[in-house]
C-alpha cells in the first residue's frame, strides 16, 4: 500500500513564512497576558480609511457579489494604469493590468508563469522572505547577491553583471526594501535598467512601499519608466496593503508586457478565479478618492522613523543604516556573538520584543523590526533591546 505520507508534491518543500510565525508567537505570548512589543508583522497600525472601507460596503449591498473577470473589474485596471502614468512615469494599457489577491500573489503568479527548470532567477539579498521560496516553488534557481550595508543596500551594476549566465531569466528588484528600508537610488535604476536591456532579462519590480519614502534624496523610482524599452522588460508589483493600510483586503496588482500578462491572467483564472468582488471597488476608491490618508500616514512613519533609528543605533554593539522607506529597521547584531534566530528567540523570551532573524531575508546577521507600532512602543523596545544586548556584552 502507498505510504501517502511520503509522497511529495511539486510545491511540499516550501518553507514556512517566518515573518507570520514570529507574529503568531507574538499574539500568543500577549494572549498569554505577557507585555509583549511586537515588531515583527510587517503591517500598518492604521485603519483603512473610512471612504475606502465605504465604497467596499455600498458596493456588497448593491449586490456586486458575484464572479469579476479573472484579471479585475474594468474600472479597477483603467484606474491602474492612470495611476502608473500619473505617478510613476510609465504607460500601460488595462489589458497589461492584472488585480489579484494580494501583491504576494502577484509575485508568486510572475515567477510561476515566467521562469521554471533551468532557470536562473537572481535575487539581491537581504531580500523579502517569500522570494527564495517562490522561485523554489517555480522549480527555477535563485542565485542570491549580497549587497553592502554600506552602500545603502543596493546591488551594485558590477554585482548585476557578474551574476547574470545565459540561464538568467529574470531579476529581483525590490525598492523600497523590506527589509532594510533602503531605497534605490536613481542612479543606480538607471545603471541596471542598462544592464538588464543589454542582457535582455526581465525586472519584477515590487514597489509595494512606494508610498512610504522619507528622505529628498533618495525617492522612489520605477525601473519601468527608465524607457520604453525598459517598460518592456518590467514587471511592476504593487497593492493596497502598505500605503492603503488595507493588508487584510488581500488585493494587489501587477502591470506586464501583453504577452506576459496573458499568461498570468490565465493561471490566475485558474487558482484564484478573481480579486474579491466588493473589494476591489474599494481599492477603486483609494486609488480615485483623496490621498490625504496617505500623506498622514507617511508623515507619522517618518517621524517613528527618525525616533526608532536615533534610538536603536545608540546602542553600542549594533549597526544599521537609515532607513529611507517602507517601516522597517534591518540592523546587524553579529558583535553579540549570537546567529539572528537565537538573537531573536532570546530577545522574545527574555525581553518580550518580538522581531524577525535575518536568516529569513538571507542575513544571518541581522534582525529587522518594524515601527508599524506607537512611538510609546518603540521608546520601550528599544529600552529593552539596549538591556538585552548590555547582558550579551558583560
Amino acid at each position: 500500500m502507498n505510504d501517502l505520507k511520503a509522497t511529495r508534491g511539486t510545491m511540499a518543500f516550501l518553507s514556512p513564512s517566518e515573518t507570520l510565525a514570529i507574529a503568531a508567537k507574538a499574539k500568543a505570548l500577549k494572549a498569554a497576558g505577557e507585555n509583549v512589543c511586537a515588531m515583527g508583522a510587517g503591517e500598518p497600525d492604521f485603519d483603512t480609511p473610512a471612504h475606502i472601507k465605504q465604497a467596499a460596503v455600498d458596493a456588497l449591498m448593491r449586490g456586486e457579489t458575484k464572479y469579476t473577470p479573472s484579471s479585475g473589474i474594468p474600472a479597477l485596471k483603467r484606474a491602474v494604469a492612470e495611476k502608473f502614468l500619473n505617478d510613476n512615469g510609465f504607460k500601460v494599457e488595462p489589458g497589461q493590468v492584472i488585480v489579484s489577491p494580494g501583491a504576494k500573489f502577484s509575485g508568486f503568479a510572475t515567477i510561476c508563469t515566467l521562469c521554471g527548470p533551468g532557470d536562473e532567477v537572481i535575487v539581491p539579498a537581504p531580500y523579502w522572505v517569500s522570494y527564495t521560496e517562490m522561485i523554489k516553488a517555480a522549480g527555477a534557481t535563485a542565485v542570491i547577491v549580497k549587497c553592502r550595508a554600506e552602500n545603502n543596500y543596493e546591488l551594485e551594476p558590477e554585482q548585476l553583471q557578474a551574476a547574470i549566465t545565459p540561464r538568467t531569466k529574470l531579476l529581483i528588484l525590490n525598492s523600497p526594501s523590506n527589509p532594510t528600508g533602503a531605497v534605490y537610488r536613481t542612479s543606480t535604476i538607471e545603471k541596471i535598467a542598462e544592464i538588464a536591456l543589454k542582457n535582455n532579462i526581465m525586472v519584477m519590480s515590487d514597489e509595494i512601499y512606494e508610498k512610504l519614502v522619507y528622505d529628498p534624496e533618495f525617492q522612489h523610482k520605477s525601473i519601468a519608466s527608465v524607457s520604453p524599452e525598459m517598460n518592456e522588460l518590467t514587471i511592476t508589483i504593487n497593492g493596497f496593503s502598505k500605503a492603503y493600510s488595507m493588508p487584510g483586503w488581500r488585493l494587489g496588482y501587477l502591470a506586464a508586457p501583453k504577452w506576459l500578462a496573458d499568461r498570468i491572467i490565465a493561471f490566475q483564472s485558474h487558482t484564484t478565479s478573481n480579486p474579491t468582488s466588493f473589494a476591489q471597488y474599494g481599492a477603486l476608491a483609494a486609488l480615485t478618492g483623496t490621498q490625504e490618508p496617505v500623506e498622514q500616514m507617511r508623515q507619522a512613519f517618518a517621524k517613528r522613523r527618525d525616533l526608532i533609528y536615533s534610538l536603536i543605533s545608540a546602542i553600542p554593539g549594533i549597526k544599521t543604516i537609515r532607513p529611507s522607506g517602507a517601516f522597517y529597521l534591518f540592523f546587524d547584531v553579529s558583535s553579540f556573538g549570537l546567529n539572528s534566530t537565537d538573537f531573536v528567540n532570546r530577545l522574545l523570551e527574555e525581553e518580550k520584543v518580538a522581531g524577525v532573524p535575518g536568516k529569513a531575508f538571507g542575513d544571518d546577521h541581522s534582525l529587522r523590526v518594524s515601527y508599524a507600532c506607537s512611538e510609546e512602543t518603540i521608546r520601550e523596545a528599544a529600552a529593552r533591546i539596549a538591556r538585552f544586548c548590555e547582558k550579551l556584552s558583560r
